[in-house]
């Protein structure tokens, strides 16, 4: 899998910054710094003036074989509490220029005494010269996942890099590897030798652990491919629905109907087993709403605990409202909340905001769950999705004759547009 924006420059052109490459990986040894390698050896090959100016060959044989191809920056040594230590000739690598710099280990810490605390700083430093980079980097050392890696592997990661940095490469490739193939290569000393071979299967490379963090990787790099499309469409302008990735938005009033929606927004996310949930509310610009501020503050809190996001948003046009956020989202689907309202009341006061909702919502399926018992509001009107009145009465049936009754949430699967456009259970 690859991520990337923007287009390659011709051959030799750098205007001003770098290009930024990262090979991103799950675990050690599933081959990041073979695979930079042999991109710098198949550049050189086309006649671009390549360095190695860090590698970690952690005595893997192959790996050195790919070094003794290519020129390298030699290192700079550094004494630290009585041991010497290697370190990246950033000066070096500047004072050479080459067209294109191979970095090892990105979220690497400098041994004190150099220009700076990071190896992702030494590495702006290039880019900033206008030097292309690439470099590698491991999951466990992002930032934003650094809690959530120790809880998987037991194993506290002590050298991390801002996600903004990896964010910022141009492309990022994940090499990837099924868990067991990392463990094979383990035991035939591929990764670290014999000796420590049974101890690391036994710890950090165990089936779960590796399964989980290449799950993370996925996912990361899942994500940011995302933003890269959101960013793309908005440039050019594309308002059609993309259905890359299962969106689903839940219109909230509120009201005390709005948990059991939240849940069953949550519960579509899960079946699409990769998908975001959106919990929304459209708040009247005068700022009136029927509800306690404390209820928003509830709402927010189990969207959160389901791993979506809580928005507020302004219109008096509730239906343009919930669409406009929904395809400037790339939402594939909307779940709205409903009263039963009576055939009659429906001939006095017309459509309702979730059947004008589904007249106007293309191609985003539109979902119409039932509240549970029928309430008036005390300030701004609820019902038939958000701002809209119930009506005191017997239950009806919903448009085309199907009958709405129970108190179980229930989806009306009549009255629907042409195209995509539609409402479900």
């Amino acid at each position: 899998m690859t991520e990337q924006s923007g287009s390659h420059p011709a051959s030799g052109i750098r205007p001003g910054r770098g290009r930024y490459k990262i090979y991103l990986g799950a675990a050690p040894g599933v081959g990041k710094t073979y695979r930079m390698l042999d991109e710098g050896v198949r550049r050189m090959s086309r006649g671009t003036d390549v360095v190695a100016g860090f590698v970690e060959c952690h005595g893997r044989q192959r790996t050195e074989a790919m070094v003794d191809g290519l020129e390298a920056v030699s290192p700079t040594h550094r004494a630290y509490r009585g041991t010497e230590f290697t370190e990246f000739d950033v000066e070096a690598t500047l004072a050479r220029r080459p067209q294109l710099a191979l970095v090892d280990e990105l979220a690497h810490t400098n041994i004190p005494g150099g220009r700076n605390t990071k190896r992702w700083q030494d590495i702006e430093e290039l880019l900033n010269a206008g030097i292309e980079v690439i470099s590698t980097v491991n999951i466990q050392h992002l930032e934003s996942l650094n809690d959530v890696v120790e809880k998987i592997t037991g194993v506290p990661q002590r050298e991390t890099v801002p996600d903004e940095v990896v964010r910022g490469a141009d492309q990022i490739e994940l090499v990837d590897m099924p868990p067991e193939g990392l463990q094979r290569r383990m035991v035939h000393g591929n990764i670290y030798s014999r000796e420590r071979a049974d101890a690391a299967l036994a710890n950090y490379f165990r089936l779960g652990n590796l399964t989980a963090l290449r799950q993370l990787a996925l996912l990361w790099l899942a994500g940011r491919v995302d933003e890269r499309l959101h960013g793309y469409r908005a440039e050019h302008g594309i308002g059609d629905l993309w259905e890359t990735r299962e969106r689903v938005v839940a219109a909230l009033t509120g009201g005390p109907a709005d948990e059991n929606l939240i849940r069953r927004a949550a519960r579509i996310v899960d079946r699409a087993r990769g998908g975001d949930l959106l919990a929304v509310h459209v708040a009247h610009s005068d700022g009136l709403t029927h509800a306690a501020p404390d209820a928003f503050v509830a709402q927010r809190r189990l969207v959160e605990s389901l791993g979506g996001t809580f928005h507020w948003i302004i219109g008096d046009d509730i239906p343009a409202a919930l669409l406009d956020f929904a395809r400037a989202h790339n939402a594939t689907q909307l779940v709205l909340g409903t009263s039963r309202r009576g055939r009659f009341n429906r001939f006095l006061t017309g459509h309702g905001i979730g059947e004008t909702t589904i007249d106007l919502s293309g191609d985003i399926d539109v979902h119409m769950v039932t509240h549970e018992s029928p309430r008036r509001s005390r300030g701004r009107p609820v019902g038939d999705g958000p701002g809209e009145e119930v009506a005191e009465g017997p239950v009806g049936r919903a448009p085309g004759g199907q009958g709405v009754a129970g108190s179980n949430p229930v989806a009306r699967t009549s009255g629907l547009p042409q195209g995509r456009g539609r409402f479900q259970q």
